[in-house]
């Protein structure tokens, strides 16, 4: 009998699968990773252990990869302020490659020929799973029963699961597609589907509705050392812990949330919603820190980097020579990423209303209009003159 590696979530496509691999003669370890999809609230990993075995699974690893999960792929992310057409902060395609590496790891432990995932044929997801096992192991076999099995809808698989007693909740109607980890969830179908609709109150999980938020702002401060944030108010806290408060403040202004048509990977567009009060607070402040502290060349440069990055995020290509090369040039711009960035958070906005750093190239000296003003004036007819040089006719 081969063994396959099952990447494990405990909902009803997943546990489906379970069986149907097993029907096919193959022994099925399930392997579920903890990303904080509790987001502070805790997840019921051992009723999913339970369901899984139920399901027929001969075992089951859980892992908590949350630390793992900040350090090496959100706070790299951040640095690059890596954010994809603008608007996606890369919660879900950051975990890809993580649930990637440790498939690999149990399938080398298990001595298993083969992984499997319960993506779709038309997501992104799939992409980044099976392109990150290959690079990390490609003589092993990749299953997608969701792209190939029978089912037609969520019904036949409800009618299946019923049939072999894998205790799933069928009366739940579930409206939307939803995933979700510490550092933002994404959300999509149902009515969301229609692009002419605003979307429904009950499609957002972490965020209140900017126009029900507290009419007053709250500010904030967050203080980076070399492109990590460390403090909040002064106060030094874990990252962790760091993420999870500011997802709690945050939601509680309505920060964070987004509605965007995307490209796919796949060819395709389609409208996402997304949450993510955290990452966009971080994201902010990030920016306007950069801002303060890099010159202008490498400022602009940046940019461009960072659209690079965010597509070879989006795209599946974590593990990829460009990316890592990439980290290098994105790790040599973070030295003197220090200081503190004061923020406004109210009705949905988050906005940067103060900047301190002891790496600052501001020079108040020399951009005032005021009385303390040592810029030489008589030095700009040169400098018009040479610059404009080269466009005279």
């Amino acid at each position: 009998m081969k063994k396959v590696v099952l990447a494990y979530s405990g909902g009803l496509d997943t546990s489906c699968i379970v069986r149907w691999l097993k029907e096919r003669e193959y022994e099925v370890i399930c392997f579920v990773a903890d990303l904080g999809q509790g987001l502070g609230q805790g997840e019921n990993f051992e009723a999913i252990e339970k369901r899984a075995l139920a399901a027929g699974a001969s075992k089951v690893y859980i892992r908590d990869l949350q630390e793992e999960f900040i350090d090496d792929f959100i706070i790299p992310a951040l640095k690059a302020n890596a954010v994809y057409e603008g608007k996606y902060l890369l919660a879900t395609a950051l975990g890809r490659p993580l649930i990637a590496k440790y498939l690999v790891q149990i399938a080398h432990k298990e001595k298993a020929e083969a992984v499997a995932h319960g993506c779709t044929g038309k997501g992104n997801d799939q992409v980044r799973l099976e392109v990150a096992v290959g690079m990390l192991d490609p003589r092993l076999e990749i299953i997608a029963p969701v792209r190939e099995w029978e089912f037609k809808s969520r019904e036949d698989e409800i009618e299946y699961a019923l049939k072999y007693n894998i205790p799933i909740d069928v009366t739940k109607k579930k409206p939307y597609s939803i995933d979700r980890n510490i550092w933002g969830i994404s959300i999509e179908a149902g009515v969301l589907e229609n692009l002419e609709q605003e979307p429904p109150e009950d499609a957002y999980i972490i965020t209140k509705s900017p126009t029900h938020s507290t009419s007053y702002p709250r500010y904030i401060e967050i203080t980076f050392e070399k492109g990590v944030p460390k403090k909040i108010d002064g106060k030094a806290f874990k990252l962790k812990n760091l993420i999870n408060y500011l997802n709690e403040v945050g939601g509680q202004f309505g920060v964070g949330r987004s509605d965007m048509v995307e490209n796919r990977l796949v060819g395709i567009k389609s409208r996402e919603i997304y949450e993510a009060p955290a990452a966009t607070i971080l994201h902010t402040a990030h920016k306007e820190l950069e801002a303060l502290v890099l010159d202008r060349e490498l400022a602009h440069f940046k940019e461009m980097i960072s659209l690079k990055y965010a597509e070879l995020v989006y795209y599946g290509l974590w593990f990829s020579a460009l990316k890592e090369a990439l980290d290098g040039f994105v790790e040599k711009t973070q030295k003197q990423v220090s200081g503190t960035i004061k923020l406004r958070l109210s009705k949905g906005a988050c906005v940067a209303v103060g900047r301190k750093s002891r790496n600052s190239l501001y020079k108040k000296e020399l951009s005032t209009y005021g009385k303390e003003d040592k810029f030489d004036q008589k030095l700009a007819d040169g400098f018009i003159k040479l610059w404009g040089m080269p466009y005279k006719r």
